[in-house]
């Protein structure tokens, strides 16, 4: 895997329900190289810090691979790598492999997979239709939340490389579908409750299916 493109936002004002909210959503690519703080990516724009960056939303990678077929759907946007709102467009990211809790160095910063990334209402305002929820969720792939294990810089062309595989087999891919789907797979279900990896709260809220 590696780094083709690094992106940052600023806040973009949008009107929902009738009052004048703020997002950092809205990514393009920069010819900076970003640093990788244990909280956030210094110099982007994160307003709702309840829902985003933090310890274990501290950076977001998407898969360029998935780009094809979101261009299909939606032929008459302006493209451009961070449309997702992802700080790190990733070649070769594949959510099917990469587990809860592996570690990967990327560039002089060390991260470890936390969790997917679960869509909002503003992954609509940023493509300019509320369907893509729903067609995000049923697609499957999500990217990836990483916490920073260690601080560095991550510039375009760093390779993404694997130091440590978890033991705990759950999947990005599953990881998601299980925090989402109606009917949870008694299987992947105990796989995301037994995984230190995954944040706490994202357990305990799983419990509850036992």
């Amino acid at each position: 895997m590696k780094v083709i493109s690094t992106n940052i936002g600023k806040a973009t004002t949008f009107l929902w329900n009738g009052r004048e909210e703020q997002t950092g959503i809205f990514k393009y690519p920069t010819d900076e190289p970003l640093f990788l703080s244990k909280m956030d990516v210094l110099k982007d724009t994160v307003i709702d810090r309840v829902h985003h960056a933090g310890f274990n939303k501290a950076c977001y990678l998407f898969a360029s691979g998935h780009y094809p077929y979101w261009k299909g759907l939606y032929p008459d946007l302006e493209w451009d790598w961070g449309m997702f709102g992802e700080n790190l467009t990733v070649e070769g990211l594949d959510e099917s492999q990469m587990r809860i809790g592996d570690i990967y160095s990327i560039g002089r910063a060390l991260v470890q997979v936390s969790q997917p990334r679960e869509p909002c209402y503003k992954l609509g305002v940023r493509f300019g239709n509320a369907k893509i929820l729903k067609e995000f969720i049923d697609y499957g792939y999500s990217g990836t939340y990483v916490r920073i294990l260690e601080e560095g810089q991550v510039k375009t062309g760093d390779k993404i490389i694997l130091l440590k595989k978890s033991e705990n087999t759950l999947t990005v891919k599953e990881c998601f579908q299980i925090i989402l789907a109606k009917e949870k797979d008694p299987i992947i279900l105990q796989k995301a409750i037994n995984n230190p990896s995954l944040p706490e709260y994202k357990r305990d809220r799983l419990k509850k299916y036992v």
